[in-house]
């Protein structure tokens, strides 16, 4: 699928929307970040209390994917990479959130939109990353 012609910017807007409405009623009803990363390492190993509303959310991201599945169809997903690379991506990512202490639902969504600088400063890495690491792998090492 060539992503750059199959672009919906209805569906776009429509999941952009919910992910703010989303975030925003976890800060209002909630006091707290959605911040993914964050949200899932503590359901695995809890500092603190909140394991309820943490599950929830989880369960929330994982009923949201069902559900539109059953809506709209398995979408079709082409990934050109192998299992050792998939691996090794997740652990850099995994990685990233702990130096930048938090991922870009925390620092992109959340933080940018309550004028954090750190967050300003954490997700212009994160983008300049992504952009350097796709130059490398398509253009320099040929991937």
């Amino acid at each position: 699928m060539d992503y750059a012609t199959s672009f919906t910017p209805v569906s776009a807007l429509i999941g952009g929307a919910l992910i703010g409405i989303s975030a925003l009623m976890l800060l209002a009803l909630n006091g707290r970040v959605a911040g993914i990363s964050g949200i899932a390492g503590q359901l695995l190993a809890p500092k603190s209390g909140g394991r309820g509303w943490r599950l929830a959310f989880v369960l929330g991201l994982v009923a949201a994917a069902l559900l539109y599945t059953l809506v709209a169809g398995a979408p079709q997903v082409q990934i050109a990479a192998d299992t050792t690379t998939l691996v090794i991506a997740g652990v850099l990512v995994g990685i990233g959130t702990q130096l930048g202490s938090g991922c870009t639902s925390g620092h992109g969504v959340c933080g940018l939109s309550r004028l954090s600088a750190r967050s300003l400063v954490a997700t212009i890495s994160f983008m300049a990353a992504g952009i350097v690491t796709v130059f490398l792998v398509r253009h320099v090492f040929g991937g």
